[in-house]
């Protein structure tokens, strides 16, 4: 500082020597004065002065900790009260940013796509939020302060969050009404007026009666069901057969029926084979019913010929042996049928079907010979096995009975009422004097040893 104030002098010194003559003494003085700290002590010089001030190069300017705003955090503690934000966390350290450097890339890459913010957030929470934005497109926002902010603050859509209030997934579930309120029981000290737990509800009513309208739809569909049962029971399906081969009849006048003895195989003979394998490969496939297959039977004694029932309604009757082939169609009930039977000599059959109708077939003419309902659907039917009760057979019936008819008559001679479900199957045991039956009921028998659940012999 000294030596600039020298310099100055020196040159006011010579600029006034050169422009003034030295005789001019008594003319105007030009002083340079010195900073001084006794010069308000000295009395005013007379005449024009010209005054040099002291200028300070370095003046005193506002430090960073003037300059930002914020709340800083301290490193001692171990929890944060408050969510800095993303500007907060990297705003210049002094004067304006750079215009040329984003905020994304002034901070600092811990990853290898650039800065993750770490947080803490709680497991249930963060389900909680991210279930409801991929539900509803909203949740709450997680760089704003819930605990300092009075409204809570959403992203994604807005509008939908104000429409339901903020409710989340686990909040917006049908929530639980009030309990009905009950008629109170009275006092239990008295038995005739305590009513318990067994009181009414307040709203309940004791009955309640249709109106007018109601009571006519009521009307027209039991009639329509009434007219339906009717006409199912007074007109059943008709009855025809089809023929598939060209002569019902050989050259001997011997139909289908008649046991063949060119198959290779003694069909007549009653006597067990001296070897019995299992099969091993499949010979024939016998195509035609158009739905599932309900149930096959072989003809007795000889099994030369296949019967069989569909739920196409339909009976079928196939060779076994030469060329296989399909010979004769029933065609009588007018929904599925459920079993079919022969008798002991093959000339006849049974089948049960779900049009509630049984019915007697002539197995070589195809002619239904008679019908049998009792307004329920037999699930089995089964000819008593006796040579000499031909004429009898049972069904068991989706009633829970189990009823005899004679073939003579038509009429239901015997009735079984053992079980609480449908009756399944029959088989005759002991000779012939006795039957056992499965039904849905799974009730345990109380008739002999080893005999599973469902399981009742009949006398």
């Amino acid at each position: 500082m000294s030596a600039a104030i020298g310099s100055l002098v020196s040159y006011g010194s010579d600029s006034d020597s050169e422009n003034e003559p030295e005789s001019n003494t008594g003319a105007e003085k030009v002083e340079l004065v010195t900073p001084d700290a006794t010069a308000h002590l000295k009395p005013l010089q007379t005449g024009k002065t010209m005054t040099l001030a002291v200028l300070n190069s370095a003046p005193e300017v506002a430090v960073k900790e003037a300059v930002l705003t914020g709340t800083h955090l301290d490193p001692s503690l171990k929890e944060v009260t408050y969510n800095p934000t993303f500007e907060t966390m990297f705003a210049p350290e002094f004067g304006p940013m750079n215009p040329f450097k984003s905020q994304q890339m002034a901070a600092p890459r811990n990853m290898l796509s650039g800065y993750a913010e770490p947080a803490h957030l709680n497991d249930f929470m963060f389900e909680q939020q991210r279930r409801t934005f991929s539900t509803y497109g909203y949740a709450l926002d997680p760089s704003v302060d819930t605990h300092h902010s009075s409204s809570n603050t959403y992203i994604g859509a807005v509008e939908e969050a104000e429409k339901n209030k903020g409710l989340t997934v686990f909040e917006s579930g049908p929530k639980k009404t009030e309990k009905r309120k009950k008629v109170k029981g009275g006092d239990a000290e008295e038995i005739d007026n305590f009513l318990g737990p067994w009181a009414k509800y307040a709203d309940e009513k004791d009955g309640a009666k249709p109106s007018e309208d109601e009571q006519k739809e009521l009307d027209e569909i039991t009639a329509k069901r009434q007219k339906k049962g009717r006409n199912e029971e007074e007109a059943p399906a008709e009855e025809k057969t089809i023929l598939h081969v060209k002569d019902m009849y050989d050259y001997q006048g011997r139909s289908y029926l008649h046991v063949p003895q060119d198959v290779g195989i003694n069909l007549r003979s009653a006597e067990a084979p001296d070897k019995c394998y299992l099969p091993k490969k499949q010979i024939h496939v016998w195509s035609g019913h158009t739905k599932g297959v309900s149930g096959i039977r072989l003809f007795p004694n000889s099994g030369h010929l296949l019967l069989s029932c569909s739920m196409d309604c339909k009976i079928k009757l196939w060779e076994v042996y030469s060329e296989r082939r399909c010979i004769r169609t029933f065609i009588g009930h007018s929904k599925a049928v459920r079993d079919i039977c022969f008798n002991n000599t093959g000339t006849q059959f049974l089948s049960a079907g779900y049009d509630r109708y049984l019915k007697l077939w002539d197995s070589e003419t195809g002619q239904c010979i008679s019908r049998f309902t009792n307004r329920k659907v037999p699930y089995c039917v089964k000819f008593n096995p006796d040579e000499d009760k031909q004429n009898l057979f049972v069904a068991g019936m989706s009633d829970k009975k189990i009823v005899q008819w004679d073939i003579r008559t038509g009429e239901v001679v015997q009735e079984y009422d053992r079980h609480l479900g449908a009756v399944n199957t029959i088989t005759f045991v002991d000779e012939n004097r006795r039957f056992v039956s499965t039904s849905d009921d799974k009730s345990p028998s109380s008739v002999g040893v080893g005999y599973p659940r469902g399981l009742q012999v009949h006398r």
